[in-house]
């Protein structure tokens, strides 16, 4: 079958209407019920035990034209909405200046024609990213970055996933076998009543062993699209032509370079989030129009037309977040965390717990959030193992893998969509690519849960 010929993959907006008709759907299947909450610390989190039915509120199908709204008005959806668009336009400008461009020309003659030097580029790229993601949580950031990475990859031969892979499935692995990460791990143990990052030692072999996988997997991939014809992109032209690297556009990726030093210092020190991280590319982009002379009026334009790029990814990403809106609506969130944990009873342990890292992978469709789905989840499954003759380390374990796996293919999460839609990959099309990948990882991932229940002392 010829390209032209072959079917196309649903676009990622039909995709995320289809679920968000799912969802509606389900609130008239899936009896409404309601935890307490109470408090631990800051956090909001659920009261084991207290379960109960209550009246059902199925979503009406009209919902299907008003949920999206609320999904671009809701609080953290907005912000991610905000930050894509601030992102592309302070990314636009940088690019304009062309020296986004003429880095990536010189890297690409300093690696020359030897494929094996241009191939060390991914773990390099990629170890960086996965500690990004062991230590402080690396996620949205990863819109930064793919930015800079798909044009690199397009220039040394490999295609948009390539590009896309080095930053996501990159801090994806580090993210879900974190040691550190204390958006995951931190809360987990927390209300697991664990030491914070105890268990580190197992946690540090499989990030090691996760990071290594993503990396022969994208490298072979890499290998084998080698001196193929890159499809073309109307979204990183403006950044492939050669340019020659003035002291005006080593200024600007000097720039550049402190900037996403300051985010990871930032970040891990000063608890930034978003909004910060927003304001600082802003501001890396206003000093990138300065230092690269690239005048006011073209640097407004530049802006203009990348946050112009980013319309169909916050599309994506506000539809995305109504899913979980409608879900909440019809309150039936707490009727499937709670036959979730009912499911994980009466089976042995070593089974149990790959019954929670199961439960965990799915329920991150309902909560796309990490932080979000430890306080609903933990303070259920850290007495349910207890219960269950499991160690708490192993069901924080299943939580985290749970939730980092699933990332790379939930049509819920903001982050997810808005990647694929920046890199303009079909969401069918990534699914075929991360498929076997992600068969490795959860394999891998159940192996060190097994070794989590029956030989190592946490």
């Amino acid at each position: 079958m010829t390209p032209a010929s072959a079917p196309r993959a649903p676009d990622a907006l039909l995709i995320v209407l289809v679920v968000l008709l799912a969802a509606i759907g389900l609130t008239w299947v899936v009896p409404a019920g309601e935890f307490e909450r109470g408090q631990s610390g800051s956090r909001t989190v659920v009261v084991p035990g207290t379960y109960r039915s209550v009246e059902a509120q199925p979503v009406s199908w009209h919902a299907v034209f008003t949920a999206p709204m609320k999904g671009f008005s809701d609080k953290d959806a907005a912000q991610i909405i905000g930050f894509v668009l601030l992102i592309g336009g302070a990314f636009a400008v940088i690019n304009a200046t062309g020296a986004i461009s003429a880095g990536i020309h010189r890297l690409v003659r300093l690696a020359g024609d030897s494929p094996g030097r241009r191939r060390l580029i991914i773990p390099m790229l990629m170890i960086a990213f996965s500690i990004g993601g062991n230590t402080f949580g690396m996620s949205e950031e990863v819109l930064v970055f793919i930015l800079i990475t798909i044009p690199l990859a397009r220039r040394l031969g490999w295609d948009a996933i390539v590009g896309t892979a080095i930053p996501f499935v990159g801090a994806g692995v580090g993210f879900a076998g974190a040691a550190f990460n204390p958006f995951t791990v931190g809360i987990a143990q927390g209300i697991s009543e664990l030491p914070l990052f105890s268990g580190w030692p197992l946690r540090m072999a499989l990030w090691a062993v996760l990071t290594a996988v993503a990396i022969l997997y994208v490298m072979r991939y890499a290998a084998r699209i080698e001196g193929r014809p890159p499809a073309p992109s109307a979204g990183d032209a403006s950044v492939v032509a050669e340019e020659p690297l003035t002291a005006r556009r080593a200024g600007v990726l000097a720039l550049l370079g402190a900037g996403i030093l300051l985010l990871v210092w930032g970040v891990t020190k000063w608890d930034w989030y978003i909004v910060e991280i927003a304001g600082l590319f802003l501001a890396i982009g206003i000093g990138a129009a300065f230092v690269g002379g690239l005048g006011a009026n073209p640097a407004a334009q530049a802006f203009a037309s990348g946050a112009r790029d980013m319309v169909t990814a916050v599309v994506v990403i506000g539809l995305s977040r109504s899913v979980l809106l409608v879900m909440q609506e019809g309150r039936i969130v707490d009727t499937l965390l709670h036959a979730a944990s009912q499911a994980v009873g009466g089976l042995p342990a070593v089974l149990s717990v790959q019954v929670m890292f199961a439960v965990q992978f799915g329920l991150n469709f309902v909560v796309p959030s990490g932080s979000g789905q430890a306080a609903l989840t933990m303070p259920i499954m850290a007495p349910l193992s207890d219960l269950l003759h499991i160690p708490r380390q192993a069901a924080v374990l299943a939580f985290q893998l749970g939730d980092g796996f699933s990332n790379f293919v939930m049509p819920t999460s903001g982050v997810t969509m808005g990647v694929l839609s920046i890199a303009r990959i079909p969401f069918g099309t990534w699914l075929r690519w991360v498929g076997w990948l992600l068969v490795w990882l959860v394999a891998i991932g159940m192996a060190f849960l097994a070794l989590g229940v029956t030989v190592v002392r946490w």
